[in-house]
């Protein structure tokens, strides 16, 4: 029996089904989507739900809306296979609740030299630290930290055990009025300290990939820093973009 946990949002679900029927031709390049009247009938679904699925549909780039006409399908985006590639976005958007794993810390603590940099803190100040530990088929395999000036954190739900029913980057949009325009990606490598090996069941003389991902909005002003901690054995990064 399927955990309720496990089961992904509504309105995943229905990107997930109108994302096939475009690559299926159902839905053909050029062709009007159906109204979020139709859909929301056809999928017995809210409103909201429809809306926020057409804004991942657009956002990705399966299909444009022109103004007075509707949405039109443009197609299965040529890099759309490549967006999952990109662990700190991946973990923003997507809703904790799709991804299998615990919170492990909830609080304010002192800030790494390199988060207090990329959020314009001083050294030795404080932040908010939300740090799950993801894991696949049963084995850990990320340790996913969300790093917030202590201000940004008050109002929300982050402090909470249980995986929010919304992404990151939803959740502090609705709650604090933020708008999320770009991230900075930074990858090193380091060997991890004692109880990040023991977390991710790793060799102490196995490498780690650090990914960090400094959010800023349109003015350029640090929000928020995703740092997704990756045991080099187990994983692969890989990017693709078009050829200017």
């Amino acid at each position: 029996m399927m955990s309720l946990e496990s089961v992904p949002p509504k309105y995943a679900q229905l990107v997930h089904t109108l994302q096939r029927r475009i690559e299926s031709g159902d839905y053909p390049p050029g062709s009007l989507l159906p109204s979020e009247n139709q859909l929301i009938q056809e999928f017995a679904v809210s409103r909201p739900t429809v809306v926020a699925a057409l804004r991942v549909l657009r956002e990705q780039g399966w299909i444009e809306s022109q103004q007075g006409k509707g949405r039109f399908v443009r197609g299965r985006p040529a890099l759309a296979s490549r967006e999952q590639n990109r662990p700190g976005q991946a973990y923003l958007s997507t809703p904790e609740a799709e991804f299998a794993g615990e919170v492990v810390e909830a609080g304010a603590r002192v800030v790494p030299n390199r988060v207090g940099v990329l959020l314009g803190l001083e050294a030795k100040s404080k932040a908010f630290v939300r740090r799950r530990l993801i894991s696949r088929d049963g084995e850990p395999t990320d340790l996913v930290s969300l790093w917030l000036p202590l201000e940004l954190s008050e109002g929300t739900d982050l402090t909470s055990g249980e995986p929010l029913r919304q992404g990151l980057r939803e959740h502090l949009q609705s709650r604090k009025g933020v708008r999320f325009d770009h991230i900075l990606e930074q990858i090193t490598a380091r060997m991890p300290t004692a109880d990040e090996a023991k977390q991710l069941a790793m060799p102490r003389n196995a490498p780690l990939l650090a990914v960090f991902g400094a959010v800023r909005d349109a003015t350029g002003r640090p929000l928020a820093v995703v740092e997704v901690l990756l045991p080099a054995d187990r994983h692969e990064l890989e990017d693709a973009y078009p050829v200017s």
